[in-house]
């Protein structure tokens, strides 16, 4: 069998390319190119499409996050709970917008954060909850927002691989007080280069979101705080609109592709994470915990079959973090659950007999 590619973008992208040719050639006709009506007119779309009254566009997944803290005063002297096993940005974003990261460890069975650790991380200086919907599941939230309410916390959801991902039938990014999306090229809703979102119904915090992302302009040529260059841009919010109503079905083949994955896998020594039966995941990615990693990925890469890690070292172990003085063994549940898991190839265009030949792999190891 050919190289089975751990993702590909190709199909996804010419399936909407004539209709993407039209916006962006609209835009060079019309000659706005950052802001304006294309990039109003998607937060519209995204904010309905997530059930919030509002939605910020910005540059990325990780000013997302910053602004949505930012939009809520979080900042310098503040603490943030957040998990150890993300990716990189989430702790970054917090730390840029002034705030610790203050982490506590995950599910065994979900690797989404634990609610039973939460509230012992809490302390006088905690102003927010960012709970991480790792891989394209939504973390149980209803616990959360109540230790939210009655220690009077702000919960920002790290929603940047959950496009469309459901708790309870709500979708994520309307769960908490505010929600942060990346549309990097590779999410469920990936845009032609960088771009990100924050959802909210709090008019006053997307308010000052469209503040700081425009250099601190609350009003027209008004810099009434100091911001930040983090606009979206108009080519990027048209092309995320043209794909956002091929989302859901996108996402349906996702979950179509991970069943098998499940039912060709079951009964096998590799670990995958449950999905709550609150929950509709979206499968931005499919991990799997490996008994032996290096074993696993030596023959995955002699059959060439590609893969990924995410994410081998969690946070409170990267050198950039050290000085939150975690330390090893500080989180046992992440850190076995990142030092053994490799993701699988997923995306909505791979087949069912790739998938197959996969599993077939995996279980001769």
């Amino acid at each position: 069998m050919s190289k089975i590619p751990f993702l590909s973008l190709k199909e996804t992208t010419s399936k909407v390319r004539d209709e993407v040719d039209s916006v962006i050639s609209d835009i060079i006709d019309n000659t706005a190119f950052v802001l304006g009506p294309r990039v109003e007119s998607f937060e519209n779309k995204f904010a309905g499409y997530c059930g919030t009254k509002y939605a910020a566009g910005t540059s990325s997944g990780t000013s997302a996050i910053i602004l949505a803290l930012q939009g809520f005063g979080i900042g310098e002297g503040d603490e943030v709970i957040t998990v150890p096993n993300t990716f990189i940005a989430t702790a970054e974003a917090i730390a840029l917008a002034g705030a610790k990261p203050v982490l506590v460890d995950v599910l065994n069975d979900t690797a989404l954060i634990d609610p039973g650790k939460i509230e012992e991380a809490i302390t006088p200086r905690t102003r927010a909850i960012m709970p991480v919907h790792l891989f394209g599941q939504c973390c149980d939230m209803d616990p959360i927002m109540d230790i939210a309410r009655k220690n009077d916390l702000i919960v920002i959801e790290d929603a940047c691989q959950a496009h469309g991902a459901t708790y309870k039938g709500r979708r994520a990014g309307s769960l908490g007080h505010a929600g942060a999306f990346s549309f990097y090229p590779s999410k469920n809703l990936g845009a032609f280069g960088e771009g990100g979102m924050v959802t909210s119904d709090d008019l006053d915090c997307i308010e000052m979101i469209k503040g700081l992302r425009h250099h601190g302009q609350l009003k027209k040529n008004e810099h009434t705080v100091i911001g930040y260059n983090y606009r979206l841009q108009a080519i990027q919010a048209a092309v995320l609109e043209v794909k956002l109503p091929y989302l859901d079905e996108l996402n349906s083949s996702r979950r179509e592709l991970a069943n098998r994955y499940r039912s060709k896998l079951n009964g096998t020594d590799y670990w995958i994470p449950a999905e709550s039966p609150d929950c509709s995941s979206v499968y931005h990615l499919f991990p799997v915990g490996c008994p032996d990693k290096k074993k696993v990925t030596e023959r995955l890469d002699r059959e060439d079959i590609g893969w990924g890690e995410h994410y081998p070292v969690p946070v409170h172990l990267q050198p950039a973090f050290s000085h939150l003085e975690y330390g090893e063994g500080s989180f046992p549940a992440s850190e076995e659950l990142m030092k053994k898991s490799i993701t699988l190839p997923m995306f909505p265009e791979l087949e069912i007999e790739q998938v197959d030949r996969v599993c077939e792999v995996l279980k001769s190891i």
